[in-house]
């Protein structure tokens, strides 16, 4: 990407009906949108984040990940401006001009709203967005359902957007849906505006989002199928159907908005709702949901003079237990990696494909294969396949490891852990400049144990990730080094 980080972010080749909903939508992910200027005639745009680091996040997920919008691939770099500025007075409509002074006054341009005290989790919309008031619950189904969605994935994504109070799960005409209630309208605004049509695995489980008739849900059973995250205290109903009568009479009056053949969503995403909706939080992963589906990626166009199978343990091991890989023999630019579940190979997919290892940008499809054959005993290989089900790298196998909230797409800042006291900053800025990049930045955390180092580029970082994850400190200390959401 270039140029430095700003808050202010510049959108390119929008197709000509977009629209500022839309473009906002892009960026509600990531933190609250305060400002957006759309120049209609250049087909660009211009999005203000509330923070530095939201838009760094925001550029960080889509220089891995191509944004669409309407199916149009859009480019999205820092811009060289600080601020949009905004002109208010006496309510005249909104006008945006810039600091820097262009002489630029478009026709179109939107403040954000602050809501009223409501713990809103990290969006702001436009005025237009979130008036009026809609109901607080949420009417969700979800279309091409090939993987499992329990109600904890539902919670875990839809709590991005504010306080999730209760939710109800059920199968109606064959179709897995779901009721969502927030503790405030505001807050089903913003998920429905984020989330509607999005998908939570790549290319399925798509979410068709409307507005509810119903204001509140009574849940009578806190189970796998319906809970009030308000009442801790409610049986478990010993499998009794968690839909209370009258809901369900209501639900039925309720005209179906949602389900429209060959809609899409105008931001295809892979891995949307739980790596972009997650993506600020940093919470990608979903510890001890298995997606199911395959659990082996095709990775292509490696530089087959310095990739190894260990290599490739190391890096894709950042988003899943690799369990074996194998470089083709007589493709060597290719290989088959085995992930522990199909989650994990979703997770690694939509976060390293495109990326940069060794001088080239690697491609990470699913593979048409189950599982990874290992060499027959006794033939030689040359040491192009290796099983790692037993090593003890693998950071996801202790279920609640806190590893699974640390999961980010690739980054130039690094996360370094398990530091000997003994092992100062000039060290480790050694040691990684040994790598082949620049050391920009570092910074320890207070007990030293941690600490934050920034190459100077993502290439770099994956590289030294690459190199140094579980490089011997000595005192028996392994470092442990993993991408940040961070910058320094």
């Amino acid at each position: 990407m270039d140029g430095a980080p700003s808050r202010v972010l510049h959108i390119r080749k929008l197709p000509g009906e977009v629209t500022e909903t839309e473009v906002i939508a892009l960026g509600l992910p990531f933190g609250k949108v305060t400002n957006i200027l759309m120049l209609k005639g250049k087909n660009q745009a211009f999005l203000e984040l509330a923070t530095e680091e939201a838009a760094i996040t925001m550029v960080n997920y889509y220089s891995a990940v191509t944004p669409h919008l309407r199916n149009q691939p859009i480019y999205i770099q820092y811009s060289n401006h600080k601020e949009l500025k905004t002109d208010n007075t006496l309510n005249q409509g909104p006008q945006a001009f810039f600091q820097a002074g262009t002489g630029c006054r478009p026709t179109q341009a939107v403040t954000a709203v602050q809501a009223t005290n409501a713990p809103i989790s990290g969006t702001t919309v436009s005025e237009s967005a979130v008036t009026p008031a809609q109901s607080p619950v949420l009417r969700i189904i979800i279309d091409n359902m090939y993987y499992p969605v329990t109600l904890d994935v539902l919670h875990q994504i839809f709590s991005k957007f504010g306080a999730v109070l209760k939710i109800i799960t059920f199968t109606k005409n064959n179709q897995f849906q779901a009721l969502l209630q927030y503790g405030d309208p505001v807050n089903a605004q913003q998920a429905k505006l984020a989330l509607d049509g999005q998908n939570i695995y790549n290319a399925c489980c798509t979410l068709r989002i409307d507005f509810s008739k119903l204001v509140n849900l009574n849940v009578k059973y806190n189970n796998d199928k319906s809970r009030d995250y308000t009442r801790p205290d409610l049986p478990s109903g010993d499998g009794q159907p968690a839909l209370d009568p009258a809901i369900a009479a209501a639900f039925a009056k309720e005209t179906s908005l949602l389900a429209v053949p060959g809609a899409l969503s105008p931001l295809a995403i892979p891995n949307a709702a739980a790596a972009a909706a997650a993506a600020a939080a940093g919470r990608v992963g979903m510890p001890g949901v298995s997606a199911g589906g395959n659990t082996v990626l095709l990775v292509s166009n490696l530089n087959e003079e310095m990739v190894t199978p260990q290599s490739l343990f190391t890096l894709f091991g950042v988003y899943g237990d690799v369990q074996r890989v194998k470089i083709l023999y007589n493709k060597k630019d290719s290989a088959l990696i085995q992930m522990a579940d199909g989650n994990q190979s979703q997770l690694a997919m939509s976060h390293l494909n495109g990326q940069k290892m060794y001088g080239k940008i690697i491609r990470v499809t699913l593979s048409k294969h189950q599982t990874v054959q290992l060499p027959r005993e006794g033939l030689d290989d040359q040491g192009l396949t290796k099983d790692f089900g037993n090593s003890p790298l693998h950071r996801f196998k202790k279920p609640g490891s806190k590893n699974f909230q640390n999961i980010f797409p690739p980054s130039a800042t690094l996360h370094l852990s398990n530091i000997p006291p003994s092992v100062a900053e000039e060290d480790l800025r050694t040691l990684f400049a040994n790598t082949g990049g620049t050391v920009k930045a570092f910074k320890f955390f207070q007990d030293h144990k941690m600490a934050l180092l920034q190459m100077s580029t993502v290439e770099e970082a994956i590289q030294a990730l690459i190199d140094l994850h579980n490089y011997n400190l000595g005192e028996n200390h392994h470092l442990r080094v993993s991408f940040s959401k961070s910058t320094i």
